[in-house]
């Protein structure tokens, strides 16, 4: 109403509608892809903050632009769209893998919820500046009708600068959000993993565990651990080779096929949606009015409707839920059921009463978000390996917005199709409205077949997600059936399979070690970094001793520090290759806690008993339980 009120009525035009809305999206695919190989390439702490920049920067850009005879509006917002874009991008895969990496493994998927969850808080925000904007200019705005080609030079006036007080609102709290970014420590996952640098990683744990910043190391031995070390790490380096492997396995490409795929589902409807608010509130008589005042006031109106009962409570029943029922139920629920709503509006929109509808968009909204809005968000941050976890959450969610990108595509020209003219209200607008729902269903219905080739990952390590280590039967943990007919098949074959109790089914203390010989021979409780060997120990010489386990780390992950081999091993000498020995029975990895996984050679002849084979960092985030 502000730009194009003498070419277009004050309507903004179908094709500038679309490229404006979808720059954001196209802009976000850039940003995902490239934002998500950088983390993984250079690291996470290099690159967080560097997005947030750039959405500042182009949020504020948006509120201060305006046309010129070179430029058109259209133009300079469609461009710094595109930058926000990037930004915006770039903080999924950042905000999740961070998240995750440094998450304890009982309540990982509440965190990572939580994350995604601000989303509610910043569209209501959005709603709520919107809707006091409205108010501010309540008297430009009052004289005039229903129709957008009614707003004069007062009100045009009013417009232009409600617009960039909305936009340019957004880029403040983001500036407050800045410094913790780029203050952030690196996560011990990427620099044991990728960085490949064992000490380093072994004191930021410590750090971390006592709230300071990083750890702090002797760089003399952190170089000379990481030379003689660094090459008998289990996880292997990241390359082309590497990921051809990897991915060409059936249970790894699965994975992110999955990802993507319920994904790119997913935004086909919700951003086909989302970005249309307006839309279909007016469609169902919830944004018009007597008075363009009365028409930007129901909007926001609506739209805070929307958020606080659909949006925000969604978002937190999946923060309250997630670890205990598991991700993929809630996803697979969550497609199936929007499948229904769909349904019922597309096929019944005409048979509907308004306030029917609304309660049935609301439920849609609150099904989203409690459901695989949420979801797809937390999953590819979980299942794929440290060195190619970022980049695949970023792979995944720009299938997300390429849908967005095509709901946008067709959405718009499909809703106006057979439109009335500008001054059209109600279902004029949007005659095609029902069957755009019809075409939403069936976008959800493909998300609820390809959702079930995802991995359960609730109460599992991001380690054994990915296939990187191979853990016993952990009782205590749950990943044992021992029911029998039919509620034990379903147990362990049935479409909701997969995971470990976690949440509030997560009873048990992580912190309680196994039996040690200690006091009475009852669980001795470990300090969060403490490692096994510090626990009273009662060695015995004998057939006791003979054939236990090299390491004392039991399958809760937490305890990673290595015992000896058994007490008939004669006293090792040192070897000129290896400086890094376990030394007598309990020995442990000089300076290191718990966290390590140390896999010693004890059976190959031709090499000397008990040198170290490989390392490997056990979950961080079940030190933190």
């Amino acid at each position: 109403m502000v730009f194009w009120q003498q070419t277009n009525q004050g309507v903004l035009p179908t094709n500038v509608n679309t490229a404006v809305k979808a720059a954001t999206s196209g802009g976000a695919v850039i940003g995902q892809v490239g934002f998500g190989w950088l983390a993984d390439l250079i690291g996470r702490r290099k690159m967080y903050g560097m997005e947030l920049a750039i959405i500042i920067l182009a949020t504020l850009a948006q509120s201060l632009s305006a046309p010129s005879s070179a430029v058109t509006m259209t133009g300079l917002l469609v461009f710094w769209r595109v930058v926000m874009g990037i930004g915006i991008g770039g903080d999924y895969p950042l905000s999740a893998v961070i998240t995750s990496e440094f998450a304890p493994t009982r309540w990982r998927g509440a965190m990572m919820a939580a994350v995604f969850s601000m989303q509610g808080a910043g569209q209501f925000a959005a709603a709520l500046v919107a809707l006091i904007t409205t108010v501010s200019f309540k008297e430009s705005f009052l004289n005039t009708t229903g129709a957008w080609s009614s707003c004069g030079d007062d009100c045009q006036r009013a417009g232009d600068r409600a617009w960039r007080i909305i936009i340019g609102f957004g880029g403040v709290p983001a500036v407050f959000a800045l410094y913790y970014r780029i203050t952030i420590p690196e996560t011990p996952r990427y620099t044991f993993d990728v960085g490949h640098d064992i000490e380093k990683a072994e004191a930021d744990v410590k750090a971390y565990m006592k709230n300071q910043k990083e750890g702090v190391v002797d760089p003399i031995s952190q170089q000379q651990t990481k030379a003689r070390m660094g090459k008998k790490l289990a996880v292997p380096k990241a390359s082309w080779p590497d990921v051809f492997s990897y991915f060409s396995q059936w249970q790894n490409f699965k994975v992110i096929f999955s990802t993507t795929a319920s994904w790119f589902f997913l935004d086909l409807a919700f951003y086909g949606l989302g970005l249309n608010n307006t839309i279909v509130l007016n469609a169902i008589g919830y944004s018009t009015g007597n008075t363009i005042y009365a028409s930007l006031l129901n909007t926001a109106i609506g739209n805070l409707v929307l958020v606080c009962a659909g949006a925000i409570p969604g978002y937190w029943t999946s923060v309250a839920t997630i670890d205990t029922l598991g991700r993929k139920p809630i996803q697979i629920v969550g497609f199936f059921l929007l499948t229904v709503i769909f349904v019922v509006i597309g096929f019944a929109y005409h048979s509907l009463s308004s306030k029917a509808l609304l309660a049935l968009y609301v439920l849609a909204q609150f099904f989203f978000n409690f459901g695989p809005n949420t979801t797809t968000f937390i999953i590819p941050g979980e299942c794929f390996p440290t060195r190619y976890r970022s980049t695949g959450h970023g792979i995944s969610a720009a299938a997300g917005k390429i849908g967005a990108i095509i709901a946008q595509v067709i959405a718009n020209p499909l809703l106006g199709k057979g439109a009335s003219p500008p001054n059209c209200q109600g279902m004029q607008c949007s005659p095609w409205l029902p069957h755009l729902m019809q075409i939403f269903a069936l976008f959800m219905l493909c998300g609820t077949i390809v959702s079930f080739l995802l991995p359960e990952t609730k109460g599992r390590t991001l380690e054994e997600i990915a296939g990187e280590v191979s853990t016993a039967l952990d009782i205590r943990n749950g990943s044992a059936t021992v029911s029998n007919g039919f509620l034990g098949w379903w147990a362990r074959s049935g479409p909701f399979s997969g995971g470990k109790p976690a949440g509030f089914n997560y009873v048990k203390s992580p912190n309680l070690g196994p039996k040690s010989p200690g006091l009475r021979g009852k669980r001795e409780r470990l300090g969060i970094m403490a490692s096994p060997e510090l626990l009273p120990k009662k060695v015995e010489r004998g057939k006791k001793e003979h054939g236990r386990a090299r390491s004392e780390s039991s399958a809760n992950g937490y305890d990673g520090s290595v015992s000896s081999t058994s007490a008939h091993a004669a006293p090792r000498r040192a070897d000129e290759n290896d400086d890094l020995y376990l030394a007598g029975a309990g020995g442990a990895l000089p300076g290191w806690g718990a966290g390590w996984s140390v896999q010693m050679n004890d059976v190959n002849p031709r090499r000397t008993n008990g040198r170290v084979e490989s390392i490997m960092l056990n979950d961080v985030g079940k030190l933190i339980n």
